[in-house]
């Protein structure tokens, strides 16, 4: 086991986002998954059917315990629904973990439509998180809503990434699934250039936690020591294995096989280059 990750996001009843498709990815990973929990949420693949919310002195309490005791090597962020929940998590990091890499996956609504950050949120998850990342990984809706642009293809996607390294983020990981076509494209945006990853699209709908998944992924390689590119790397090859081989549990948006890694794949994710 190498790599402690902290992930700070919300729980996912249902087991297929959240909290739990991120402490799967990461052991998958064979990385330490460390939790500070943001909310309850009540769900299954038809959608999100309550939100119980944890109180922000135990969000922060949760986070200084962890990072005090155990330290983190990687810090992710998910579901930070409001203000008061983003502000308390940014003085955590200040306190306890200024140099440790953190991607920020901006969570804003569910696969089923469920809003996930209030609006009054935005402007401080702009100001003061986005700011502070190592990679954001933002899909397309949630670059949308970011920058105020619509992004149609991948030139607006470039863009838009463009855009988003503007409020500081040093790389921003624009994920491309929902554009239409046969080929799936994201893009790595970085201050000295864009690297293009592409594959073909995985038709299925056991597609629930996806952008969860990359980004513990993601999270995971760079607690290991990998660089940049080889972490977003080895993170789509694990989240489309994963997708290849979903279970198909539930009548909506199912699940992903987040432990393919120990079913005899083919694919080793374990071990890591020195």
């Amino acid at each position: 086991m190498r790599g402690r990750v902290l992930i700070v996001a919300g729980s996912d009843s249902g087991g297929g986002a959240g909290i739990q498709a991120d402490i799967k990815t990461v052991t998958a990973l064979n990385g330490y998954a460390m939790t500070a929990i943001t909310a309850l949420t009540a769900q299954n693949t038809q959608g999100v059917f309550g939100i119980h919310e944890v109180p922000v002195d135990f969000v922060r309490q949760q986070m200084a315990l962890v990072l005090q005791d155990i330290g983190a090597d990687c810090v992710k962020t998910g579901m930070l629904h409001r203000p008061a929940v983003i502000e308390a998590v940014c003085a955590e990091l200040d306190a306890h973990a200024k140099d440790v890499p953190l991607v920020v996956d901006p969570v804003m609504v569910s696969q089923s439509g469920h809003r996930l950050l209030d609006t009054s949120a935005m402007d401080v998850l702009k100001r003061d998180l986005i700011l502070r990342a190592t990679v954001l990984t933002p899909n397309v809706p949630e670059a949308e809503l970011l920058t105020g642009m619509t992004i149609r293809d991948t030139d607006d996607m470039h863009h838009a990434g463009q855009m988003l390294l503007t409020l500081g983020p040093q790389a921003v990981l624009m994920k491309g699934g929902h554009i239409q076509g046969e080929t799936v494209t994201d893009l790595l945006v970085m201050q000295n250039g864009t690297h293009v990853l592409t594959g073909s699209r995985i038709d299925t709908n056991s597609n629930h936690g996806t952008g969860c998944t990359l980004a513990s992924a993601l999270a995971c390689g760079l607690a290991q020591g990998l660089d940049l590119q080889h972490a977003v790397e080895r993170a789509r090859t694990y989240l489309r294995e994963a997708l290849r081989t979903a279970p198909g549990f539930g009548t909506g948006s199912g699940p992903l096989n987040h432990a393919h890694p120990f079913a005899g794949s083919g694919q080793d994710f374990t071990e890591i280059p020195n």
